[in-house]
């Protein structure tokens, strides 16, 4: 048997894929997916994500059986896997895309040592570390980032999937999904996820649903109550479409910039992770490591904690985000700023903790984009918003109109009004079912700033 091995992870498609065009070239493709839980150790994909990534491989197996190859499932440690797998196929030579997770390089380093890998660039709209300051430094500051990326920019052209794929002489064995049980079963809590299509296909028509608002973007994409995001996160993460081609397809239509500026920003991050690999355990700005955050093995701190997580915490908007979260496997990108800098900062625990949360519920959970997002909002990133910047959440509610957001998610709500609902103690209207608020906005704000001034 004689081959090439097509190594795939977080790019699940076949359009704008160098690493199937490559493989295409040279025939004999064997498209491989390994399920490695022992590589990233305790950065293994969460539950969310497994949910997706089931039906994700399910949609690119049906994809490429209609080009006479088929998926071939593999488990344990990639490299070691990959090595074995080109032994036993008397493959020639392993493609794929290069990934920037801390634990994805490491994995590329020990398969190059074993095998002929030929990495190629494709998860970013420009490879991280070739956007630089005049002085060949990497950006620190997002801003300046952004410009010079889009300086650059269109994207190179799309390559178009291949229309047929030669197979080897004989299939290698293969896992099945089934075998492999990603989705939840006690408890399902995956009812709600059924607002997405995961795949190449779905991704497709996410975008193609989204372009004709693309120029209401900036206008609408802090209202929670409103359809105004594009909901592209978890192909984009996924790799079910190219962010690329994502940008191609929305730079042509006027108005799209704030939106092209956020598919920036997942560049930004994934260049954070390149020069802090360990971007998500370690603040950015080290005077931040002796803050005082409450512990979370006191009973109290962790019943604060656990109604965060519920979605209990007496705040609306901060409840509402949480349960969609839980329901859906996703949060709007407002609320997400809401809810992790109430956990930070009313609650004062730890944002790894939070992290740690969503990454085991999120189907867009992406350790650059987490981790660059939370400690944003910390406050202890390189570039981040100031920890005395703490956001008014019923404030914030009323200001981004997300009354029928809080009735759709918190429906002990949902009979209040809009003049109420953001803030119901406030109006003596808290129904009996809903939890009284965890902690008041004023003593948590002078609690923060106290806990601040103990590392000034």
């Amino acid at each position: 048997m004689t081959g090439t091995i097509v190594w795939l992870r977080e790019d699940l498609r076949l359009a704008d894929q160098p690493a199937f065009a490559a493989a295409a070239r040279e025939g004999g493709v064997i498209p491989v997916y390994v399920l490695d839980d022992e590589t990233p150790r305790h950065r293994r994909i969460g539950g969310a994500q497994r949910w997706w990534l089931h039906h994700s491989l399910a949609s690119l197996d049906a994809d490429l059986r209609k080009r006479g190859s088929r998926l071939i499932l593999r488990r344990g440690v990639a490299a070691d896997v990959l090595a074995d797998l080109a032994a036993e196929t008397g493959a020639q030579r392993v493609h794929a895309l290069r990934h920037y997770a801390p634990w994805w390089r490491n994995a590329e380093r020990a398969l190059g040592g074993k095998v002929d890998l030929v990495l190629h660039d494709g998860v970013c709209l420009l490879p991280p570390g070739e956007v630089r300051t005049g002085a060949g430094d990497l950006y620190k500051i997002f801003t300046p980032f952004w410009r010079a990326l889009r300086d650059r920019m269109p994207p190179a052209a799309s390559i178009p999937a291949p229309e047929r794929l030669t197979v080897p002489e004989a299939w290698p064995a293969s896992d099945t999904l089934e075998d492999w049980a990603l989705r939840p079963a006690r408890p399902d809590w995956a009812g709600g996820f059924n607002v997405w299509t995961p795949g190449e296909t779905g991704a497709l028509e996410k975008l193609e649903a989204f372009l004709p608002n693309v120029a209401a973007y900036d206008a609408t994409r802090n209202l929670p109550s409103e359809e105004g995001v594009s909901y592209l996160s978890p192909h984009l993460h996924f790799g079910e479409i190219s962010v690329a081609e994502v940008w191609r397809r929305a730079a042509a239509r006027p108005g799209a910039e704030p939106f092209l500026r956020e598919l920036a920003w997942r560049d930004y991050a994934q260049n954070v992770i390149l020069a802090r690999p360990d971007y998500g355990k370690a603040n950015g700005l080290p005077a931040f490591d002796p803050f005082p955050w409450r512990d979370i093995a006191d009973p109290d701190v962790a019943a604060d904690f656990r109604a965060w997580c519920r979605g209990e915490t007496g705040y609306p908007i901060v409840d509402a985000g949480m349960r969609e979260l839980w329901a859906t496997g996703w949060m709007h990108n407002r609320v997400r700023m809401i809810a992790a800098s109430f956990l930070v900062k009313h609650l004062l625990i730890d944002w790894r903790e939070g992290e740690r949360w969503f990454w085991d519920t999120l189907v867009d959970a992406d350790y650059g984009s987490n981790s660059v997002n939370w400690q944003w909002t910390a406050g202890t990133g390189i570039d981040a918003n100031m920890f005395v910047r703490i956001m008014a959440p019923l404030t914030q509610s009323e200001k981004f109109g997300a009354a029928d957001y809080i009735r759709r998610w918190v429906p002990e709500l949902s009979d209040l009004g809009d003049a109420v609902i953001h803030d119901p103690d406030d109006h003596d209207a808290r129904p009996p079912a809903y939890p009284e608020k965890r902690i008041g906005h004023r003593a948590a704000r002078e609690r923060a700033l106290a806990a601040l001034s103990t590392i000034r």
